[in-house]
């Protein structure tokens, strides 16, 4: 799975979360040398906006996110740097 398929299948997994801003950042040249990107996989900063974050704690909006995606990690999705917010 290259980059693109790799951001292709974050937004895909988010759907439902019905953002109303979403970006996916390819952070991996930030992390050249660092133990998780010598297998190819990648980082990646999310900043993504939804309504069903209403009331939620920030640790409840990354577990959101991380439950549609804790198999992509640790490959090939090394790191998720998250900004969850409930407006864009």
């Amino acid at each position: 799975m290259n980059v693109t398929e790799r951001i292709e299948e974050l937004t895909r997994r988010l759907a439902d979360l019905e953002a109303t801003h979403l970006e996916v950042i390819d952070e991996s040249h930030l992390h050249a040398g660092h133990a998780g990107a010598k297998g190819g996989a990648s980082h990646f900063k999310l900043i993504i906006s939804s309504p069903k974050f209403t009331g939620l704690t920030t640790l409840a909006r990354h577990r959101l996110v991380y439950d549609r995606v804790t198999d992509l990690m640790p490959h090939p999705i090394h790191a998720l740097s998250i900004q969850a917010s409930t407006n864009s």
